[in-house]
């Protein structure tokens, strides 16, 4: 991919017109693809870096991430029989419930969207 550069004259020197990237929001698993791929996958970041690609993938990475983790945390949570009576009844069961179910859920979306 070729990049055609412009550029204005300030008295003697030529300045690039450069633009800052579209600055879009990434979330937390964003974040966290982004980390991976920085310390596993330099090439692609780099890649994708100086391409101008890389928030967008962050930010579609974190809406699937988002999007698999309420799906999975309502389907362990429906299958496990974890429910709003156990939580009015049991706070304490309700949450350790609930806790082991978003820990399975984040594991889950950890090995199959953030490090592959």
């Amino acid at each position: 991919m070729s990049v055609k550069l412009t550029y204005h004259q300030e008295g003697d020197y030529l300045i690039p017109n450069l633009t800052a990237p579209e600055d879009i929001p990434t979330g937390i698993w964003g974040i966290r693809r982004r980390d991976y791929m920085k310390r596993h996958r330099n090439g692609i970041y780099t890649g994708m870096l100086l391409s101008g690609k890389l928030n967008a993938h962050l930010a579609e990475i974190n809406r699937q991430a988002t999007e698999m983790f309420e799906r999975l945390t309502r389907q362990m949570a429906a299958e496990q029989g974890i429910t709003e009576q156990l939580k009015a009844q049991d706070q304490m069961a309700w949450v350790g419930a609930m806790n082991n179910i978003r820990s399975a859920a984040e594991e889950m979306i950890l090995n199959e969207l953030i490090y592959s």
